[in-house]
Parts: C-alpha cells; structure tokens; sequence
C-alpha cells in the first residue's frame, strides 16, 4: 500500500454519500446504486481513503461477482474510485492492495469516471480515430496509473465513448449548441397541444413508462431488465433517482431515467412511444431534463454512451462535440487472471443468465475465445 495512505470500510449510508459527493463523485459511486446492485449477484464494499492527516484523498464502491472455484470473484468500481487528478494513481494502488487482502478476487476492474486527457474530441470523430487514443501510450497521470499495475482492458461494461452537456450556461446557450433542427423539434414539441413535462410520481405512470421501455428495447433491439430490477433504483436511490417523462393528456409519451449526484446526470434508460416520435417529445425531453437538473445545481448531463447505432445519432445532435473516458482498466490481483480474461467477454454474458453458464465458460477459456472469433458467441 503506498506510504501513509490508509483504507477503512465505510459502514453508514449518510457518511459514505458525503464523502461521494463531496469528492464531486459520480451517482454509480452513491449508496444506493451498491444496494441495487446487491440485490443481483453483487456485494459492495464502500472504502474510504485517508492520508496521514486522516484527510480523505480517495472512496470507492467496490462491488463483487462471485465466480466459480478457482477464481472467486470479480471487484468492479463502476465510474469510480473518487480522487483528485494528482491522487488517483496512488489511491488506485491503495484500493487494490486493500481488495487483494481482504477478498483475493481475480482482478480488480474499473471504469471511473474520468476523461481522456484527449477529451473532449470533435463531433464525428471516427471509430479509428478513438481506437488510436486508446491505443496510445498514456501520459500524464494516466502513466501514474499504469506505474501501479493497471493495464487498459477491451472487456468494457459501461461504454467510455459518450456525450457529456455542460448545464451551467444560461438555458438559451445550451439550446445554441444543439442542431438547428434539433432545436425546432424542441420548440414544436413545446408547443404540442395537451403535452406537459415532469417527473414521475405514481405507479400508474411508472407501469407507462415499464411498457415503452420493453418496446423501445424491442424496437432497438437491447435487452431491458425486469420491473422489479426498475422498482429496485427507485426505492433504493430515493431522491437520487429521478425519472422524467413528458404525456400527452393522460397518456406517457417519452421518459428518462436519470440518477443523479451533485455534479452529473447521468441517464440509465431512455424510451419514446410511436406517438411521442410523431409529436418529437423526445427532443423537448431531453431539453426539459437537462434544465430540471440544472435547477438542482448539477453541472454535467451525460448521456451514457455513444454506438454506431440510431439512439446515439439522436444523442449527437444534442452537442457539437463528443466526450471520451479513459475506459476500463483491470489490475491483475491472481495469477489466474490471463485465463479469466480470456473468456472474460462471454463470461460477463453468461453472468447475466446465471452463474452455471458462468461456470461453464470459465472451465474452458480457450473454447470460449475460438467461438467468439468464429462469430459463434451470444454476445451479439
């Protein structure tokens, strides 16, 4: 562990959201994201970092995926550990060596949210061209994380390419930095007749929004969790979860699910219904969401990645540039680690249908890894 950094587990909800957001931390890093993770699969650990002063440096949500003999588990901080620039590479360090003492996991994963130092990047930039940031040397205090024994991962969850808003400016200068066509859509759905905007209080509207979401997963073709999974981010990150939709009359047209810090937005789902499309309450949506948490303070509205797919054109009009994280960075904390990455694509599929399909792939990387080159995986 680097000298006179020292770990603690944080065990109370009020004193680790401070220390969350007080570090400017991200929503996924809050209390509440840990407990409905918990409820599916994972345990979170909640580690403060202090120096010698006892002046905290550093947190992190840790949460765990138990894995099949021998390997364990998995310890993943998603968007996290909170550190300032200059202390992340020695929190970093710290933080794993606690979680190879305490748990021994395969590896210790994680996705912070942390901008590329070539962030952000020109609207259009190419697949390519992201591809050669990444594959760069890393620089700077990114250099300092790799000193530590962090290595950049391809097995990526939460995707880095994305687009952040600065809410700050006054409403007029946002809605400038959007298309000119965008912003007439905005305008037009204002202006629908019977349309109003807000956020979600009743169960009658939750089960609305329930509804478009399986059909927006259908039409897109992603797959959507259960509604319990859905009652689980409400219920555990209480104020924190906030789910915004625009009706017509009666009727849930459009939503978005954020979760929300101090500093960022951060949007979980989105979906529009066919009639909603027609009124294009999806743009006045997204405009109406980043002004509500504007109200609250909150300087960053991200959208939460960017494919090559229809949903991310939409977002792209919303900004003149596009925003890189530095993506998922594993630190080897077993010698079985080269074995678990190998599969380690499929097994974050399989862990998702259950722990026997998990099971099965761990025993055989190497099968794992000829069937995802020759096309065969059900990844995609």
């Amino acid at each position: 562990m680097p000298v006179n950094l020292r770990v603690t587990t944080c065990h109370d909800r009020d004193t680790w959201d401070r220390a969350v957001l007080s570090g400017g931390g991200h929503p996924l890093q809050l209390w509440g994201w840990g407990e409905v993770k918990s409820r599916y699969a994972w345990t979170a650990d909640r580690l403060l970092v202090q120096d010698a002063h006892g002046e905290q440096v550093g947190a992190a949500q840790v949460l765990y995926r138990r894995l099949p003999p021998p390997f364990r588990s998995l310890a993943y901080v998603p968007r996290g550990p909170v550190a300032e620039e200059a202390a992340r590479a020695d929190v970093l360090a710290a933080i794993a060596d606690h979680v190879k003492q305490t748990r021994k996991p395969v590896a210790l994963s994680i996705e912070p949210d942390w901008a590329d130092p070539q962030s952000p990047l020109p609207k259009g930039v190419t697949d390519e061209e992201i591809a050669a940031i990444e594959q760069s040397a890393p620089s700077g205090w990114l250099a300092a994380v790799a000193r530590v024994g962090f290595r950049r991962s391809a097995n990526t969850g939460l995707i880095p390419r994305t687009l952040v808003v600065d809410v700050t400016p006054d409403e007029d200068d946002i809605l400038k930095a959007f298309n000119s066509s965008t912003r007439q859509n905005v305008r037009k759905s204002f202006r629908a007749d019977g349309v109003r905007f807000g956020e979600v209080t009743s169960e009658a509207d939750l089960e609305q929004v329930l509804a478009i979401n399986k059909e927006t997963g259908r039409r897109a073709g992603f797959a959507v969790h259960d509604d319990s999974y859905h009652h689980a981010i409400r219920d555990l990150m209480g104020e924190r979860s906030q789910l915004i939709a625009s009706w017509e009359g009666d009727e849930v047209a459009a939503f978005v699910w954020l979760v929300v810090s101090d500093t960022t937005a951060f949007e979980l789902y989105g979906g529009v219904s066919p009639r909603g499309m027609k009124l294009r309450l999806n743009y006045g949506l997204k405009f109406h969401a980043m002004k509500h948490v504007k109200a609250q303070g909150v300087s960053r509205y991200d959208f939460n990645g960017l494919l090559n797919d229809g949903i991310s054109d939409f977002k792209r009009q919303f900004s003149k540039h596009e925003d890189l994280l530095i993506g998922t960075w594993d630190k080897q904390l077993s010698p079985l680690y080269p074995a678990f990455a190998t599969a380690l694509p499929k097994v974050r599929h399989a862990l998702k249908r259950g722990l026997p399909a998990a099971k099965a792939t761990l025993r055989d990387p190497k099968n794992a890894l000829a069937g995802l080159r020759a096309g065969q995986s059900s990844d995609s």
